[in-house]
């Protein structure tokens, strides 16, 4: 079943209906709830059983989708990797700190979740894909200097018997790579519970992105499928079993109540592999590009599933946290997230503000984790610690270059409720314009702009007035 298929089926109204019988009124929600923050890379919307999927094991993800809250227009703040991490730091569109594609860093200069829960006196750790800097010592662009006490972190994606960094020093690993990240990141969890130390863990696997490498005993429940396919499946089988083992541990150690557990992944899926959640798939914002499967579980604060059409992003990560834990940041930049915790009290479907969505027109950088955290492992073996400030990425905290407030190059587009204006700028700067109604046309297939004017002009409007707000923010005007 596709997503035009299973929207036809359950009905756009049906998820508001049922939404709102999700919170319990008047219930006293615990103070400072402890936090995990886990993501898929490369993960498709339809890449679940519970999304319809008609091959693909996801029991763990079916139980968490049928007990937690579903959402079902959850959307990556970028349809590639290190930006869409970058929005869950900080609250912010990734151009806004010049993270345009895949391995650009985090700006030093940003607050991120973990910067601002810890000042709480949150315990926090980073474990798996990182994606916005290095993961060596001394690198103002590493887990440790974003914020976080502890990590067992990858420059990019990693598969079986991975080399990881464990703060700065090269550590061989044996394994499936979701299971090891979720054990390393169960180090951590159980040390807090026991020491009753409110913690944010940020998990963030490695699977399941090219080039697929599964185990034989995943890759074996899928014997119909061609080769891709088997190991595509697999790796998200696996991912899926690590996300079990996660989740019940939390009943174990008597914490599950008072945690927060939210999962997506990073982008829509890649094509021809995956069931994206619309017109096209990775690299696009398209709807495939950028929809994706989100879960929520919060027992305290919500006590029964439910499913909502509420529109959100992995930019209201940072807002809808910092909210849960009554932390409030001075001098904080501009958000583009908003906290989605009253939305979801009140069963609401209704984003009070259009979300912006600006595919900068930028290459991504190289970011090999298989040879160069191997080239860590054998420097340090040595001996020597990394010294390359290309890998350390030393000039991260530098804003030189200015860009125009006024030119806006790339693919952008503003989504308000139902509505979705796409601003498509060419090589040559030619800009064309496309409004698609979303509860209509889901696929982007009929641009419905010539018979919208006025709606298309008030669009436009606010698209470019965001657009400028970003630029100006990349600029280093708000630090």
């Amino acid at each position: 079943m596709n997503r035009r298929e299973f929207v036809k089926v359950l009905g756009w109204g049906a998820c508001v209906a049922v939404a709102k019988s999700g919170w319990a009124m008047g219930r006293k929600v615990p103070s400072k709830p402890n936090v995990i923050l886990c993501m898929a890379d490369d993960q498709g919307w339809g890449d679940m059983g519970y999304n319809g999927h008609p091959v693909l094991k996801t029991p763990n993800f079916d139980a968490m989708a049928s007990e937690g809250v579903r959402f079902d227009h959850f959307y990556s703040a970028a349809p590639v990797c290190s930006p869409t991490r970058g929005s869950c730091m900080t609250g912010r569109h990734p151009n806004r700190f010049g993270c345009f594609s895949w391995g650009y860093p985090l700006r030093p200069q940003e607050i991120t979740v973990a910067k601002a829960l810890k000042s709480a006196g949150y315990a926090t750790g980073h474990f798996g894909k990182w994606h916005l800097g290095s993961v060596c010592k001394g690198s103002p662009v590493n887990p440790g200097a974003s914020g976080f006490d502890e990590w067992f972190s990858s420059p990019n994606f990693f598969d079986v018997d991975a080399v990881l960094s464990r703060e700065g020093t090269a550590v061989q690993t044996h394994g499936e790579s979701s299971m090891v990240t979720v054990d390393a990141a169960l180090e951590f969890i159980r040390d807090k519970a026991e020491h009753k130390q409110p913690f944010l863990a940020v998990v963030w696997f490695g699977s399941p992105h090219d080039p697929y490498v599964a185990l034989d005993e995943d890759k074996a429940l899928y014997p119909d499928e061609r080769p891709q396919l088997r190991s595509y499946y697999g790796e998200i089988t696996a991912m899926d079993r690590a996300f079990g083992k996660l989740r019940n541990e939390l009943g174990s150690l008597g914490i599950r109540d008072n945690t927060i557990l939210w999962y997506c992944s990073d982008n829509g899926g890649v094509s021809k592999v995956s069931v994206t959640g619309g017109r096209k798939g990775k690299g696009s914002i398209y709807e495939g590009g950028l929809r994706v499967p989100a879960l929520l579980e919060w027992p305290a604060a919500f006590p029964e599933p439910f499913v909502t059409d509420l529109p959100s992003c992995t930019s209201d990560f940072y807002p809808s946290l910092l909210d849960s834990a009554g932390v409030r940041i001075k001098g904080q930049p501009p958000l583009d997230g908003i906290s989605l915790l009253p939305l979801l009290r009140k069963g609401s479907a209704k984003r009070p503000r259009p979300m912006g969505f600006w595919d900068y027109a930028a290459k991504g950088i190289r970011t090999p984790s298989k040879e160069w955290m191997a080239e860590m492992l054998q420097k340090q073996m040595a001996g020597q610690d990394e010294t390359d400030p290309t890998r350390l990425l030393m000039d991260a905290a530098v804003i030189e270059k200015q860009y125009s407030e006024e030119d806006y190059p790339g693919h952008a587009a503003w989504n308000d409720g139902n509505w979705k204006l796409h601003r498509i700028t060419d090589k040559s700067g030619s800009i064309t314009w496309e409004l698609y109604n979303l509860r209509e046309d889901p696929e982007e297939q009929r641009d419905v702009l010539p018979n919208n004017a006025r709606r298309v002009k008030r669009m436009q409007r606010e698209l470019h007035q965001w657009l400028a707000s970003v630029t100006r923010s990349l600029n280093g005007k708000d630090y």
